[in-house]
């Protein structure tokens, strides 16, 4: 493993709280017209509230689409430059940063691993039908094995593991280098007296829908660090077991490459959406717990297909 980055450390300390410019990439061009649809599709769920989320206050949706459909990606959303928590979607930037360091010849996807507690977290399955055995301290699996474990099935002990292979420092920079300022991993998927003693006062993770879409579009084009990271993280979020939020508003037959995930106030999905002649990357983060969104989630994403549709004709 490497030694923890000090230096970074210290620097995100003295940056907790503040707040963060959110810019977007020049390649996308900016629709007003697809953000007052959204904004419409977004109200008629009653989702344009601003919620009471307990200790971290009064927070909106954050929602971000690209039409991929057309020669070049046009942006649209709502709130879309609003940090919240992401609950398990931001174990796709800690897959990234895997990826990134397996590309590098750091390790391999064979490499193995011993499990430690009190990374172990897990108790219960997140899909129960899995028939993959719950992680245990002193499992000895491979990489690629807590890669798929952690992306797939949203393995919390897999994704504690793979923070530790990967270091915080290294992913936080690593997101930095693609201007995701203000969207880090700041925490394991434990609770705080369990957690390393540089992170026990870590302030929560967040991230942006367009943060968020920004990555799914570097997988889309093949440029989230090289081709070969890309096609992992597209191969990995395919395989998404987790198919109860956006997932049931699409049609019959359309290929979803996604991560979700929700915790307690918080129920997000963000993905490529993508038949063959419709594409859109969708990226959505709701401060509502997960029976309130769920239905509204996949009446969003029925819409949201049926919008990009019409866009192009269909």
């Amino acid at each position: 493993m490497k030694a923890r980055n000090v230096l970074a450390l210290l620097l995100l300390a003295a940056s907790a709280g503040f707040a963060q410019e959110v810019k977007v990439p020049s390649y996308f061009t900016i629709d007003d017209g697809l953000s007052d649809s959204l904004m419409s599709i977004v109200k008629s769920v009653g989702l344009d509230s601003t919620f009471n989320v307990g200790a971290d206050g009064m927070q909106t949706i954050s929602l971000a689409v690209i039409d991929l459909t057309g020669k070049k990606p046009v942006l649209g959303g709502v709130h879309y430059d609003e940090f919240i928590y992401p609950a398990s979607v931001y174990k796709m930037y800690v897959a990234m940063q895997v990826l990134k360091e397996i590309s590098n010849g750091d390790y391999y996807l064979t490499t193995p691993y011993v499990v430690h507690s009190p990374n172990d977290v897990d108790k219960v399955k997140e899909i129960n039908w899995d028939p993959r055995p719950l992680l245990q301290a002193g499992d000895t699996v491979t990489i690629n094995y807590l890669l798929d474990l952690m992306i797939t099935r949203s393995d919390n002990s897999a994704a504690n593991c793979l923070i530790d292979v990967s270091q915080r420092d290294s992913i936080n920079r690593t997101m930095d280098e693609y201007g995701w300022y203000g969207s880090e991993v700041t925490r394991k998927f434990l609770s705080r007296e369990y957690e390393d003693p540089a992170y026990k006062d870590a302030k929560g993770t967040n991230t942006c829908a367009l943060h968020a879409a920004d990555f799914m579009y570097r997988i889309y084009t093949d440029q989230l660090v090289n081709p070969w990271v890309s096609m992992e993280m597209k191969a990995l979020l395919g395989r998404q077991l987790d198919t109860t939020k956006l997932f049931p508003g699409l049609p019959h037959n359309t290929m979803f490459y996604h991560k979700t995930g929700w915790w307690s106030y918080w129920t997000n999905d963000v993905g490529i959406v993508s038949n063959g002649k419709i594409k859109y990357i969708i990226s959505c983060f709701t401060p509502v717990t997960e029976s309130v969104a769920d239905p509204r989630l996949k009446i969003i994403s029925e819409r949201v297909f049926r919008l990009i549709e019409h866009r192009h004709g269909g």
